[in-house]
């Protein structure tokens, strides 16, 4: 499957920025199961400088700047992406009772000097907006114990988050701490992938947050509206011998076709869309998003 995304970010400013700088992660990433085939950025007004780096976590970044006085900024990205057919796989019926059990992944992860776990184990470690707990550790854990293999308790935290909250656009913000989604039982994708990543942490497993976008399809005989796709994020964790696998509690799936991963880190704010600092600009400013993903 081919797809060419466009990633369209506009901010309107009530006065003139005299100057800013950003950093985008809207460059979707190589990995074993997708390779992104061409990407554009378009920065209006004209850039002062720009630059593609590579983080720690090996997803391309885009820094750039603006050092003229601009009413607006406008950032638009577009990238052409081939997801393999080894990805397709992995949404099917899977029967995921086999692998590691949650006794052996932990002994494992604690005990092998194995480069794969070692590096896995950094995810196991608190960030900025993911914090281990007890109280996500008791959420999770009626899921686990010793002698289940761990990709089956983790389809089912999956499938408990799914059922357990309402997804809700208006009931968090970029910023929600995980306590307040866990007693409101309601937020958005952001938020379940990191109660997914906090579960896990919290009982000693490596997860990370996955940012991408997922493809969404009109209902029979409508068209499909411009724009009508939208960012997306899910989660992975990690399996000894199996490696990494990705799970939605979004939409209670493992990501397959529709779903083009742009960055992995620790959290959201590893891997944030478009982030930077500006100068002047006034008290207000106006913020519009839009994405389509379309099938080439």
């Amino acid at each position: 499957m081919i797809y060419r995304i466009r990633h369209l970010t506009r901010y309107e400013y009530e006065k003139p920025v005299s100057l800013c700088y950003n950093m985008a992660y809207l460059l979707p990433r190589d990995t074993h199961y997708q390779s992104c085939r061409s990407s554009q950025v378009r920065i209006s007004p004209v850039q002062t400088t720009g630059q593609r780096r590579t983080d720690y976590f090996g997803n391309t970044v885009y820094y750039f700047s603006l050092e003229q006085p601009h009413h607006h900024l406008e950032v638009d990205v577009t990238s052409e992406i081939q997801i393999l057919d080894s990805k397709y796989a992995r949404n099917m019926e899977l029967d995921l009772d086999f692998g590691a059990t949650c006794g052996q992944a932990l002994v494992q992860l604690q005990d092998s000097r194995e480069l794969s776990l070692l590096e896995a184990r950094e995810f196991v470690l608190d960030s900025p907006m993911v914090r281990a707990s007890q109280a996500l550790r008791d959420y999770a854990k009626p899921s686990f114990n010793r002698n289940r293999p761990l990709l089956s308790a983790v389809r089912e935290l999956t499938h408990r988050i799914y059922t357990d909250f309402t997804y809700d656009p208006d009931s968090t913000h970029v910023a929600t701490p995980l306590s307040e989604v866990l007693k409101k039982r309601a937020g958005v994708c952001q938020d379940f992938a990191h109660l997914a990543v906090g579960c896990l942490r919290s009982l000693g497993f490596p997860a990370r947050y996955v940012s991408g976008y997922l493809e969404t399809l009109p209902p029979p005989g409508q068209e499909k509206l411009v724009g009508s796709d939208a960012s997306h994020a899910w989660f992975a964790v990690f399996s000894p011998g199996e490696g990494w696998l990705e799970f939605d509690p979004t939409n209670d799936n493992m990501p397959a076709e529709n779903h083009i991963t742009t960055s992995w880190g620790r959290d959201y704010g590893d891997v944030s869309p478009l982030k930077g600092v500006f100068f002047d600009g006034g008290d207000k400013q106006k913020l519009t998003v839009s994405v389509d993903v379309a099938r080439i």
